[in-house]
C-alpha cells in the first residue's frame, strides 16, 4: 500500500492509502521522490472537470523508475526520471498529427482527469517509453519538476505567440504559467514585454524574468496603459494566463489587427459560459487576428530540451517556489494553493 493525497469530497482532499499501482506492458511505475502542486489542481476540483470522490490528485511529479511493462525499452529501473503532465499515447490519430489532444479534447491530460494522479508515493506512467525523460545528474528534482508543467506550459504559449523578432507582447497575469510565458517571450526576442501582475513577489519575479513594464490591473486599465506605451494599434501578440473571461477579452481588445492571442489559461473554474470576444477589437470577424490554446506539450523529447534550458543556464523557473512540505502536509500544502496564502506560487513537496 501507499500514501496518496486524494480527493474525499467536493473541494476537499486529505492524504489516503491506496494500492500501488501495477505497470502495464508498456507502462512503468514510478517512486516518487517530489512533487509541485498547480493551480489547475484547484480548479479542477473546483468542478471545472469531473472528477470521481477518491481519485488521486496531482500531475507533477519525478522520481525513479520502480517498475517497467514488458515492452518498455528506453527506461529501466533505479533510473531517476520526470513524466510531463500530458501523456499522450503517440498512436491514435491526434498524435499522429503531432497534437497534444490524444484521442480528442484535452485527452492528454490524463492525470486525475481520466486516471489516478501522480501526488503519490507512486505513480504509474502511461506510454512509458514515450513520455518519461530521465533527468540529468546535474540537474535537480525541483527544476525539473517545472518541465513537467508549468514551465513548459507558458513556454508553449510564447512559442505559439508568433512574437516578431524585436516585437511586442502583453501578457496577462503573473502566476507560474504567465511567468514562464514571460521567460519565453524574452528567449525568442521580444523586444517589449509587457505583463499585468498583483502581488508585490510576482511583479518583481516578472520584471526579473524579462518584462519591461509590469501593470497592475487593480489599479489602472491594463488594455489603454499598453496602448499608451506600445502605441494605439496594442500589442503584436497578447497571452492569457490566467483562466478568466475578463483577461481573455482584455488580450483580444489588446492585440493588434493580424496579431496573436494565445490562451494558456484554464477556464471554466469561474464560469463555463461562452468567452466573449469584443467585435470592434476583432475586426467584426475581418481583422486578420488568430486565436490559438495551447495544451501544455508532452514527450520525453520537450522534456530534454527544458531540461537542456536549465542546465545550460538560459532560465531558472526555482524562484517561483515559495513554499516546500514534506508529502505529509500535502493537504496543508494544497490549501495555501486553493487560498493564495502567504504569497504562494509553487510549493514543493518532498517524500
Amino acid at each position: 500500500m501507499m500514501t496518496a493525497l486524494t480527493l474525499v469530497a467536493h473541494n476537499e482532499v486529505a492524504l489516503a492509502k491506496h494500492r500501488i499501482p501495477e505497470p502495464g506492458p508498456r507502462d512503468a511505475v514510478v517512486r516518487t521522490t517530489a512533487s509541485m502542486m498547480c493551480s489547475s489542481d484547484v480548479h479542477t476540483l473546483g468542478g471545472a472537470m469531473a472528477v470521481p470522490v477518491g481519485r488521486i490528485l496531482g500531475h507533477e511529479s519525478v522520481g525513479v523508475v520502480h517498475r517497467v511493462g514488458d515492452a518498455v525499452s528506453l527506461v529501466q529501473e533505479g533510473q531517476r526520471v520526470a513524466s510531463s503532465a500530458i501523456t499522450p499515447c503517440g498512436r491514435c490519430e491526434f498524435c499522429q498529427k503531432g497534437s497534444q489532444q490524444c484521442h480528442g479534447s484535452v485527452g492528454g491530460y490524463k492525470y486525475t482527469a481520466q486516471m489516478e494522479g501522480t501526488l503519490a508515493e507512486y505513480f504509474l506512467v502511461p506510454d512509458a517509453d514515450l513520455n518519461l525523460a530521465v533527468i540529468p545528474e546535474d540537474l535537480s528534482d525541483e527544476e525539473a519538476l517545472y518541465a513537467t508543467d508549468s514551465l513548459s506550459t507558458g513556454l508553449a504559449a510564447a512559442e505559439q505567440a508568433s512574437i516578431p523578432l524585436g516585437g511586442t507582447v502583453a501578457i496577462f497575469a503573473q502566476g507560474a504559467v504567465g511567468l514562464a510565458a514571460t521567460m519565453g517571450a524574452r528567449l525568442l526576442g521580444a523586444g517589449m514585454i509587457v505583463t499585468t501582475a498583483t502581488r508585490p513577489y510576482n511583479c518583481k519575479l516578472s520584471r526579473h524574468y524579462g518584462s519591461d513594464l509590469v501593470l497592475n490591473p487593480h489599479r489602472e486599465d491594463a488594455v489603454e496603459r499598453i496602448r499608451e506605451i506600445l502605441g494605439e494599434h496594442g500589442a503584436d501578440s497578447a497571452i492569457e494566463a490566467l483562466g478568466t473571461h475578463e483577461t481573455f477579452e482584455q488580450c483580444v481588445r489588446a492585440t493588434k489587427a493580424h496579431g496573436t492571442v494565445v490562451n494558456a489559461g484554464y477556464h471554466g473554474w469561474q464560469s463555463t459560459a461562452a468567452l466573449p470576444i469584443p467585435m470592434v477589437s476583432f475586426g467584426y470577424g475581418m481583422g486578420g487576428k488568430q486565436i490559438r490554446s495551447v495544451l501544455c506539450p508532452g514527450g520525453s523529447e520537450r522534456l530534454s530540451r527544458l531540461f537542456t534550458l536549465m542546465l545550460n543556464k538560459r532560465i531558472d523557473p526555482t524562484m517561483m517556489t515559495t513554499h516546500r512540505f514534506g508529502f505529509d502536509d500535502a493537504a496543508k500544502a494544497f490549501g495555501m494553493l486553493a487560498s493564495k496564502s502567504d504569497g504562494i506560487i509553487k510549493p514543493l513537496l518532498t517524500f
